[in-house]
């Protein structure tokens, strides 16, 4: 992943609002949620909802598909592993314990 990609990824999740629909999102699993019953179980306006959704969907984290007439959200789960990665990518490689390990 691309630091400026992990980047608006994490802006994105900064937001509260964004980072409940996100995490309520990755709970959902695969079947993914309803806008409705996300709105519902977050307690947060229509307007509002629409806003947090479309930023994250511009990032990637999560997409959105019709199914009839309802809009279904879905956590995007290689995205999620792809920022984590980033994150933990260089865990512990500058340590100064690492340092004296490699050169014994």
């Amino acid at each position: 992943m691309k630091l400026d990609d992990a980047a608006a990824h994490l802006e994105a999740l900064g937001n509260p609002t964004r980072l409940k629909i996100y995490r309520a999102l990755v709970r959902a699993g695969d079947a993914g949620m309803p806008v409705g019953r996300l709105q519902d179980k977050l307690k947060i306006a229509p307007s509002t909802l629409s806003h947090h959704i479309k930023t994250l969907m511009v990032v990637g984290l999560i997409s959105q598909v019709r199914d009839a007439t309802t809009l279904v959200c879905h956590a995007n789960y290689d995205v999620m592993r792809g920022l984590v990665e980033f994150l933990v990518a260089e865990c512990c490689t500058g340590s100064e314990s690492n340092d004296t390990q490699t050169a014994a």
